[in-house]
């Protein structure tokens, strides 16, 4: 088992590629077997999936955008737009596969096929993955948990994020080996030869302040205990998050700090809060998510700050290394894209208390806009402005 990182601030994509491969050492290495690819969109995501095709060699080839870019263990590379970073593994011992499909009508349906067409790639049909590394455009994530789910069980880690963009305009993008999505998914199976532990969390606490999903349609949170969800959500945050009267209007950046959870378990006593992210208030009294509730939901107004964002990336790394329980040979880092934007001026710091936690090991950090992992003693699942880390030991 070896894993390495490599990234890029090429002004195209036939240099970034050419920078990473070089960074990578795959002349000298050899065609790794499993390649995690992420990138502003800055950077053409077709070109740079065929560039990395031809240069890297990789038959399991994911690919997925991330807001403003990336980091990894050699730092912040999110200024241009358009920084790509690469994660590759060699082991032999290990069996991997990337498929992907386009969601079309049936997003649960897209994600199984995908699934299976990874498992294919592995040789592994049939098998359950150690993991599987997802992403996903943005809006219907539980289906596509629920379609990935239905090939390899309720109890696989699937851990991941959906795919970004610099300004929410649907520019996101996810390739695998056999071609580029805008609104598509992309699953890779993971059977590596040494083990993997996750931590999934967010930095945000309850106020106390709660009330009963009472009216939803899809993703729009139209009542909360029979009233106007966007007058509740106001009155909960203090007025921290305006209301509208004559037009939609966006408070994702002002909703930051101020998410609403549900309670999908307890670990050791405590409460875990799933979030959903406010998105837009309507001039109907509504609020547009970036996750599911459901009719009868409990949701509680959590807030946050742009210390305990800064800080709980570095204390979620060292609990992932710390649950490994050996040394490790790399790891995953989902950072939520919306808490990276609320505290873009501190993200050295937070990059920093990742390097700290994880020591000498190589790691990639992705930005995502939406985020799915297993929270201790549960099962996978979708949430808006949370962290994850998952390590591979060495």
């Amino acid at each position: 088992m070896f894993i390495k990182t490599a990234q890029s601030r090429g002004d195209s994509a036939k240099d970034a590629i050419a920078e990473i491969a070089d960074g990578l050492g795959v002349i000298n290495r050899g065609a790794p077997d499993f390649v995690a690819l992420h990138f502003g969109v800055g950077t053409p995501a077709d070109a740079l999936q065929v560039l990395a095709k031809a240069r890297l060699g990789c038959d399991a080839l994911h690919g997925g955008s991330s807001c403003l870019g990336i980091m990894t263990q050699d730092g912040l590379n999110i200024d241009s737009g358009g920084g790509v970073a690469g994660l590759a593994v060699w082991d032999a011992d290990g069996s991997y596969g990337t498929g992907s499909a386009d969601l079309g009508e049936d997003a649960r349906a897209a994600a199984t096929r995908a699934t299976q067409a990874a498992l294919a790639s592995a040789d592994r049909l049939g098998e359950v993955p150690e993991m599987v590394w997802l992403t996903v455009a943005p809006g219907r994530e539980e289906q596509v948990l629920e379609g990935v789910r239905a090939v390899v069980g309720l109890d696989t880690l699937i851990v991941g994020g959906s795919a970004a963009d610099n300004d929410v305009s649907g520019a996101w993008a996810q390739f695998g080996p056999e071609g580029v999505h805008g609104d598509g998914v992309v699953v890779s199976v993971l059977f590596p030869s040494r083990p993997i532990t996750s931590f999934y969390q967010s930095g945000y606490a309850p106020t106390g302040k709660s009330g009963l999903v009472t009216a939803i349609k899809g993703r729009r949170l139209i009542e909360i205990d029979g009233a106007p969800a966007s007058a509740v959500y106001h009155r909960w945050t203090d007025g921290a998050v305006p209301m509208v009267t004559d037009a939609p209007v966006s408070i994702l950046s002002d909703a930051t700090l101020w998410p609403l959870g549900r309670v999908t378990r307890e670990v050791a006593g405590v409460p875990f809060h799933l979030l959903a992210h406010p998105a837009v208030a309507n001039p109907d009294g509504s609020l547009d998510l970036f996750a599911d509730l459901s009719e009868g939901d409990r949701i509680w107004q959590m807030q946050g700050t742009s210390d305990s964002l800064v800080a709980r990336a570095g204390r979620i790394a060292g609990q992932a290394r710390n649950n490994a329980r050996t040394d490790i040979s790399g790891a995953f880092v989902v950072y939520c894209g919306g808490c990276m934007l609320a505290v873009k001026n501190r993200m050295e710091d937070v990059c920093a208390g990742v390097n700290t936690a994880l020591g000498d090991a190589p790691w990639i950090g992705v930005f995502t806009f939406g985020e799915q992992g297993v929270p201790t003693g549960g099962v996978a699942e979708h949430g808006n402005l949370m962290i994850s880390c998952t390590v591979i030991a060495r």
